[in-house]
């Protein structure tokens, strides 16, 4: 099964996970979601992933989902740059989520980072996702 947008499908699980108060979800594995998944991690989102390969060659990650008195400690996670339109921005111009309360997750030479990181490097990038 091919997907279009393998990084939207990834958000809408752990969305999808957390309305049904799951501890945890599997999702295919992939670099680009791996280094997402990274963000999540050094942001506080998630408690972490574990990769699970098989005999087929195929691997999946199994994502740990965070919860703080019974409440989801993600309240949105939302695609921005989608495949039928990507979003870019300048590090002038990167989107801040819930008055600095959130985070824009970027992709940029210097590789996936939160939206303060990028500002601190001086690079801008693609948006991926705004988590809050």
């Amino acid at each position: 099964m091919s997907l279009t947008d393998p990084l939207g499908d990834m958000l809408t699980r752990i969305r999808n996970a957390q309305m049904r108060r799951r501890n945890t979800v599997t999702t295919p594995a992939s670099t680009l979601r791996a280094r997402l998944l990274d963000v999540l991690k050094s942001e506080g989102y998630i408690r972490g992933y574990s990769e699970t390969k098989y005999e087929n060659g195929a691997s999946e990650y199994e994502i740990e989902l965070k919860y703080a008195d019974g409440t989801a400690v993600i309240r949105e996670i939302q695609r921005v740059s989608r495949p039928g339109r990507r979003v870019y921005a300048s590090v002038k111009n990167i989107p801040q989520v819930a008055s600095g309360l959130g985070v824009s997750i970027l992709s940029t030479p210097k590789g996936v980072m939160a939206d303060h990181e990028a500002k601190a490097q001086n690079v801008g990038g693609e948006v991926l996702c705004r988590v809050f």
